[in-house]
């Protein structure tokens, strides 16, 4: 099925807008390498709180990007991984990642350059 993003309705933006995410995209990173517990996950994704972990999670697992894996045992154990979807999604996801460390400084210098022309003097 194809859409188009632009359309507001459009399953296809609210697909972007999931992969899209800042969340989605640092998870789906964290488990490039393979499972990880969800506090495992928390700790490599520097900054997300609980709430919106499990939230980001529970939708990346509905979407069939992540595949979560409840191991009966005290404690409860469980993990989330990547399926073949959401390791294909990574390899975009990749790039992006060197896209933006190739040319954070360039972004930066543009930052800067664009403070400092929007900044009002000091009187």
């Amino acid at each position: 099925m194809l859409g188009n993003p632009y359309d507001r309705d459009c399953p296809t933006r609210q697909l972007l807008d999931r992969i899209g995410d800042q969340w989605t995209v640092l998870i789906v990173g964290a488990l490039r390498a393979g499972p990880l517990r969800f506090t495992q996950v928390g700790k490599r994704v520097e900054g997300i709180s609980q709430k919106v972990l499990t939230q980001t999670l529970r939708s990346l697992v509905r979407d069939g990007i992540l595949v979560r894996t409840a191991y009966p045992v005290i404690p409860p154990r469980v993990e989330y991984e990547l399926t073949p979807l959401g390791r294909d999604l990574a390899e975009p996801l990749d790039m992006l990642d060197r896209w933006a460390r190739h040319h954070m400084d360039q972004v930066t210098a543009a930052r800067a350059a664009f403070d400092a022309e929007h900044t009002p003097a000091s009187a």
